[in-house]
C-alpha cells in the first residue's frame, strides 16, 4: 500500500474522465435504487425534492471536481501512494455521504436515526463512487498498458536513418522511464519534442524528409535535464525545441515566437518563463543570427 501509484492515474484526462464516470454511474444507480430504498428522498416530479435534489447533485459534483484538482496539484508537492490514494477517494464518498445524511435528516425530516441514515449513505455512497473507481482505474490501468505494448513492439529501436546508415554519426538518443532505448534520431532531423500529459511526442523528419512523431512514455522534464547545455531547449512548458532548427525568432506583442525550418510546423511560442534561455541560445551561441524585434 505504501508503493506510488501510476501516474496514469494522475493525468489530467484520467480524473476528467473519472469524475465524469462516475457522477454519471452514481446518478443511474441512485434512480434506480429509489424503490428499494427508505431513505431515499430525490426525485424529479416535486419541486421542492427536485430542488433539493438538484442542490445535492450540484455539491457532489463540485465536491469531486476540486478533490481531484487538489489531487492533479498534488503530485507536484509530494507522491500518492495507493494508501493515501485510497483514504482519498474514502475521504470523498464520506463527504458525499455527510452530506446526503444532514439533507435526509435535518432539511427533508425523513423517518430514521442519523445512525441508520449515515449507515445507508455510506453503503450507497461506496456503491455509486466506489464501483466506477476501480472500474476507471482499471480502465486505464488497460490503457496504459497497451500503450506499453504498443511502444515495445517496435522492432528494436526507431531510428530516422536507414538501415545502413554510418553508425559513428552523433545522435539523440531518447529512453522510456524504465530506461530502455526507444529513438534514435540525428540532431539535424530533430525539431521539437511536445508533451502529451505523461508521454512525449517527438517530432523529426525521417530518411525521406518526411515529418514524423514518436510516442514515448517519458516526461518532458527528464528531456530537460538529460540535454541541458545543447541545443534542445525549453521554449515553454509544452515544447522543447532544437534551436539549430529554428529559422526565424520573431518578436510579437505577447512575446517571442519561433519559426522553424519546415513550414508544415505551426510557429512555437516562448513563454517568459524560457525567454532568457532561448535568447541566451541566439546571443552567445549564434551571435551572428540576431533576434528580429
Amino acid at each position: 500500500m505504501n508503493k506510488k501509484i501510476p501516474q496514469y492515474l494522475l493525468g489530467k484526462y484520467q480524473l476528467i474522465g473519472t469524475v465524469t464516470f462516475s457522477v454519471l454511474f452514481a446518478l443511474v444507480y441512485l434512480n434506480i435504487s429509489i424503490p428499494f430504498s427508505d431513505t431515499a428522498w430525490f426525485g424529479l416530479g416535486d419541486s421542492v425534492m427536485f430542488l433539493f435534489t438538484l442542490v445535492f447533485v450540484a455539491i457532489s459534483i463540485l465536491t469531486l471536481i476540486v478533490s481531484r484538482m487538489l489531487m492533479y496539484q498534488s503530485k507536484r508537492y509530494f507522491d500518492l501512494t495507493f494508501l493515501t490514494y485510497t483514504l482519498w477517494c474514502i475521504i470523498e464518498i464520506l463527504t458525499i455521504a455527510g452530506l446526503y445524511t444532514y439533507l435526509t435528516v435535518d432539511v427533508i425530516d425523513t423517518d430514521g436515526t442519523l445512525l441508520e441514515t449515515m449507515r445507508k449513505s455510506v453503503t450507497n455512497g461506496f456503491i455509486a463512487l466506489g464501483i466506477p473507481y476501480l472500474i476507471s482505474g482499471m480502465y486505464f490501468a488497460i490503457i496504459d498498458k497497451n500503450n506499453t505494448i504498443r511502444l515495445m513492439n517496435y522492432e528494436n529501436v526507431v531510428t530516422d536513418e536507414p538501415q545502413k546508415a554510418d553508425t559513428s554519426l552523433k545522435k539523440i538518443t531518447l529512453f522510456d522511464n524504465s530506461g530502455t532505448l526507444k529513438l534514435s534520431v540525428s540532431p539535424d532531423n530533430l525539431y521539437y519534442v511536445e508533451s502529451d500529459d505523461n508521454y512525449i511526442k517527438v517530432w523529426y523528419t525521417d530518411s525521406k524528409g518526411h515529418l514524423q512523431n514518436y510516442m514515448l512514455r517519458c516526461r518532458l522534464k527528464t528531456v530537460e535535464d538529460s540535454f541541458k547545455g545543447s541545443e534542445l531547449v525549453r521554449c515553454n512548458r509544452k515544447y522543447i525545441v532544437n534551436l539549430s532548427k529554428v529559422s526565424m525568432l520573431r518578436k510579437e506583442n505577447d512575446g517571442y515566437v519561433l519559426d522553424l525550418c519546415n513550414e508544415s510546423i505551426p510557429p512555437l511560442p516562448v513563454t517568459k518563463t524560457y525567454t532568457d534561455s532561448v535568447l541566451g541560445y541566439f546571443t552567445e551561441q549564434q551571435p551572428l543570427m540576431d533576434p528580429i524585434e
